[in-house]
């Protein structure tokens, strides 16, 4: 089976994009579409982060991906609460037709990402029609599907990739003819990013659009852990159902090739003083006295070597290098390609995190993951934790691992541009 999503030979059920009527925001209702945005809400840097977008406008999609209360129930009644209080007012309304949506991303950099947002078919594992590549959190997924449950909608869609087969194929040729028109909307966030939606109603279109994809698989981008509440929710309601489908984005990155960053780690409790010292006789650790810029460019170089990260949170930075690798062979499982055993993230927790600093990963209370280089070194510093900056993997790594069924440790990486959340919604309710 080809990873990139290419047809095979033998029937097998491939992507099934199904039109749906989109929720949006009325731009007459809120100060400005932008205002409203939000990252998707893992992206979300919290408690500040969080606080910027609540005020940005009363509106922000971040009160319904991430509502603020005392309980977990309390938050998931006060999103769903919110949610029918924004659609009774009109603030949010419903397009009169189903349809799928062409998105557009562009920076002032040159930077351009076209896709199409639809509903897609939940599928098993077993079916190797969608792809995952991270392993993921159970708490994670049990609070998002508590969320979805509580609001009946996918409020954000997933990011997910396929490869084309040129620029004549039938999907590509109506996102590019699309992206021509007049749009739905047009907003450019505080980013930079300018955001434009369109909607594709005609049914010989749809129809062309649904032939083709039938013969793709896709890679998730981001989204592992909504990905797995799609198939929690699905397994929850008797099929037929709408939660047959979720929200998705797709990308052909034959056309539009997604740029892989890193997802750094925030260890609690654990000072950098303690963490350096940990490493003697197990890792090489320099210390840096460059600024944030440099010191990553010296960790891209080292990790061009081997396994490294960068250590920050006491003022400086620390490259930490050169794994002792009789540590690696006693820590690092055996049984997965070498590809995933020498991956930076595979050795952070199984060697770094598991035995060499015992801190448990699967709990917030100990680890967060952050996306932003600069945020994890300042929360580092402002609450006397560690950062470990990472260096991103290839994606021809992560697409090779993931056609091996083989899946990376949680938050290994950051496909981007991410979809911005907060310009289609699409509800499940009658």
């Amino acid at each position: 089976m080809n990873p990139a999503g290419h047809p095979e030979a033998t029937a097998r059920r491939g992507l099934e994009l199904t039109p749906f009527r989109g929720l949006r925001y009325d731009p007459d209702r809120v100060g400005s579409l932008a205002a409203v945005t939000s990252p998707p809400y893992d992206v979300v840097v919290r408690p500040d982060g969080l606080l910027h977008l609540e005020s940005a406008d009363p509106h922000n999609i971040v009160r319904l991906i991430l509502p603020q209360a005392a309980t977990p129930e309390a938050r998931n009644d006060q999103a769903a609460q919110t949610l029918r209080r924004w659609r009774a007012e009109g603030i949010l309304t419903t397009d009169p037709e189903p349809g799928l949506y062409v998105y557009e991303q562009r920076d002032g950099e040159g930077m351009l990402q076209r896709g199409i947002i639809g509903a897609l078919r939940v599928s098993d594992p077993s079916e190797q029609v969608v792809l995952p590549h991270e392993d993921v959190m159970p708490h994670i997924v049990a609070d998002r599907a508590a969320l979805m449950r509580a609001t009946s909608a996918n409020l954000e869609p997933l990011l997910l990739t396929y490869r084309g087969d040129g620029p004549t194929t039938a999907t590509t040729t109506l996102v590019e003819r699309t992206a021509e028109q007049p749009p739905l909307l047009s907003t450019t966030t505080e980013d930079g990013f300018c955001h434009r939606l369109w909607s594709v109603t005609d049914p010989d279109d749809l129809a062309r659009v649904r032939t083709e994809l039938a013969g793709h698989q896709a890679l998730i981008a981001d989204g592992h852990h909504r990905w797995a509440t799609y198939r929690t929710l699905r397994a929850e309601h008797p099929s037929p159902s709408p939660w047959d489908h979720g929200l998705v984005l797709l990308i052909d990155t034959a056309r539009y090739p997604l740029r892989v960053r890193a997802i750094h780690r925030l260890l609690h409790g654990l000072p950098v003083r303690d963490a350096v010292a940990a490493l003697e006789n197990h890792f090489r650790v320099r210390r840096l006295e460059t600024p944030l810029p440099e010191s990553l460019a010296a960790l891209a170089k080292a990790a061009e070597a081997g396994n490294a990260f960068l250590l920050a949170g006491d003022g400086s930075f620390h490259l930490v290098d050169r794994p002792d690798p009789d540590l690696l062979a006693r820590t690092v499982p055996a049984d997965r390609p070498e590809a995933w055993r020498t991956l930076d993230a595979t050795v952070l927790h199984a060697t770094l995190l598991a035995q060499v600093w015992h801190v448990p990963d699967d709990s917030a209370a100990h680890v967060s993951y952050i996306h932003d280089t600069a945020a994890t070194v300042e929360k580092a510093e402002r609450d006397g934790g560690t950062a470990v900056l990472m260096h991103p993997v290839r994606e021809e790594v992560v697409r090779d691992l993931a056609r091996q069924g083989v899946t990376m440790p949680r938050k290994s990486t950051s496909f981007g541009p991410k979809p911005a959340s907060g310009l289609v919604l699409r509800t499940l309710d009658p």
